[in-house]
């Protein structure tokens, strides 16, 4: 039996606005199939004209620009209706969908169709949630001593992926899906028995404990920061009185 991180898998990344997920805006994005370990991998590439100007500190990371977008990009609504779809094809099809920090992209993404398709992320889902492996919460977990940051680059260096364009949407997504693949070959004989959809469950708590953990580091460092424990999703932000 082929065991699932080598056999297919989907990725998504998207390149933005900001960080804050609520407030910012998709300017790109990518998903990423990859039928088998070492297969072609296919990538469907969006670029967005978010209607709003593009920090320089935004620009300074992905490169896109006010001008660029304007000229290239396209109206935000289609295209989060499009990406939205293709990731309820890969819940259908049965591929579970590698994210890189799964509540920043997810969540933007569902702010996005909130606000140019009055929907959800999970109504394109029919309400029945993806299978997400996390890159950065299975490694943070599975080898929690290891001392260093745990961005994507970090983890490409750490587990010998190489990355060539980083911050480009579908170059990003196509690392985290081999970081995925690379961290089930190294810590197989704790993963190899456990499903997608297992994990799945297994990555809520453990990212739960991670934020508990981070929230408790802030705390004794006097910073004020809260750290969202919810995954792969955030709720809703409570509707002001």
């Amino acid at each position: 039996m082929t065991r699932w991180y080598e056999g297919p898998l989907a990725a998504f990344d998207t390149e933005t606005t900001g960080v804050d997920v609520e407030e910012d805006r998709i300017v790109s994005a990518a998903i990423v199939v990859q039928e088998c370990a070492g297969g072609r991998a296919r990538a469907t590439r969006w670029l967005v004209n978010p209607g709003v100007p593009v920090p320089a500190e935004a620009t300074g990371v992905h490169g896109l620009t006010d001008d660029h977008l304007r000229r290239n990009g396209r109206w935000p609504a289609p295209v989060m209706e499009e990406i939205a779809r293709s990731l309820a094809e890969q819940q259908v099809a049965g591929r579970p969908v590698v994210v890189m920090n799964a509540p920043f992209d997810l969540t933007l993404l569902d702010r996005e169709l909130r606000r140019h398709r009055a929907s959800s992320l999970s109504r394109y889902l029919d309400n029945r949630p993806l299978t997400v492996l996390d890159p950065r919460v299975l490694d943070k977990h599975l080898d929690r001593y290891r001392k260093g940051r745990r961005t994507l680059t970090d983890l490409c260096a750490h587990y010998g992926i190489e990355l060539a364009e980083a911050h480009d949407a579908a170059a990003d997504a196509l690392a985290s899906l081999e970081v995925v693949r690379a961290v089930g070959r190294r810590f197989a004989s704790r993963l190899e028995r456990l499903s997608p959809a297992e994990l799945h469950t297994l990555q809520a708590v453990w990212h739960a404990a991670q934020a508990r953990g981070l929230q408790a580091w802030f705390a004794r460092n006097g910073t004020e920061e809260a750290v969202d424990p919810h995954w792969p999703l955030r709720p809703d932000l409570p509707t002001a009185a």
